[in-house]
């Protein structure tokens, strides 16, 4: 079987190597990361940082979606996951070409934070929708979707056994622009700590040569390439804003979040989108009973008082006990759910 894949981010790649697991003579083409096959690009090439980045490549998305729709007549079926400012638009071009193919949308849009409208552009253009968070299904009306359980859950393997450890963890993002704004103030709250084993968690895919660039000098810091088995050693972690918030809260690793954002993009999403919380387990926890699990720190409240209170402040007994309600709302893996449903003939 031939799939056609549109998979932009780390995460997505991350996911999507968990769902192979669980399919059989599988041929991928389209968009991945290359430790996964042959794509016809690599994920690397795909990389933006907010709005105005991407307008900057605008153009060039054009052609490569049109690419994607050509090599969408050799696939048996198609596989779109998040990224939906470049995957709903593809999925109009693919079902618009060949309304006959089927098109799986697998970790859907946040329409529940902002745009609600693309609800009807999915339903429109997708044949199946499959969504990793439960109270989304309900937006859906026309019965394409289904909670499939959240693919953390088959990918975490540790838990957190290390509350009264001597060691932190910092995560400052995985793409340059975060590193760079975040790495000062973590340098700082590094040395107010320095009686601590500090853990820096530098995503594995980055190459040596680049880690001074984006990190200067790390000579403080214990460098870890494992993101859970760094956070099953913590106390405590400082995490920048994506997956690893979620990652911490389902290992059992209390945190801060601090997100520094491009001005514009900031007020975009806050002004114009209207977006409260950034952090996935309180968005999640808000949603299922009203409740958040830790801090977020953004903007210019990022300052290295500002975490150190936190760090300070946090009550672990009670955010093991959110961390624990948000694992069981979640309640299982999706790896083996979606690849059945891939698999269906």
């Amino acid at each position: 079987m031939k799939i056609l894949v549109s998979a932009l981010e780390p995460s997505s790649n991350l996911h999507l190597k968990e769902v192979l697991k669980h399919t059989k003579n599988i041929e991928l083409i389209g968009i991945f990361n290359t430790s996964l096959g042959n794509p016809l690009y690599d994920i690397s090439q795909m990389a933006i940082m907010g709005v105005v980045d991407a307008l900057k490549k605008l153009r060039w998305f054009y052609r490569v979606a049109d690419e994607m729709v050509e090599l969408a007549q050799d696939a048996d079926k198609i596989l779109l996951m998040d990224s939906s400012g470049f995957n709903l638009p593809l999925a109009k071009k693919i079902k618009e070409k060949y309304p006959q193919k089927e098109i799986i949308y697998y970790i859907l849009p946040q329409t529940w934070a902002s745009r609600p409208k693309r609800v009807k552009k999915l339903e429109l253009y997708c044949d199946k929708l499959l969504g990793i968070l439960p109270f989304e299904i309900s937006q859906y009306k026309s019965g394409k979707a289904k909670y499939v359980g959240h693919p953390l859950l088959d990918e975490i393997a540790v838990f957190n056994t290390s509350k009264d450890s001597n060691t932190i963890s910092f995560l400052p993002g995985s793409r340059a622009a975060e590193v760079k704004r975040l790495m000062p103030i973590f340098k700082e709250v590094r040395k107010a700590l320095i009686e601590k084993k500090a853990l820096l968690v530098i995503p594995p895919t980055l190459e040596s040569k680049k880690i001074k660039e984006w990190y200067g000098n790390i000579s403080d810091f214990e460098i870890s390439r494992n993101t859970h088995e760094a956070l099953s050693r913590s106390e405590f972690a400082f995490i920048c804003s994506g997956t690893a918030t979620l990652e911490a809260a389902l290992i059992g690793t209390p945190f801060v979040l601090s997100y520094i954002a491009k001005p514009i993009d900031y007020f975009i999403g806050t002004k114009i989108l209207g977006i409260k919380q950034i952090g996935l387990a309180n968005i999640i926890l808000q949603k299922y009973n009203g409740t958040t699990l830790h801090s977020e720190i953004i903007q210019s409240d990022v300052t290295a008082a500002n975490l150190l209170n936190s760090y300070r402040k946090t009550d672990r007994e009670i955010f093991s006990k959110s961390a624990e309600g948000l694992r069981d709302y979640l309640g299982h893996g999706s790896s083996e759910v979606v690849a059945n449903i891939i698999m269906e003939q």
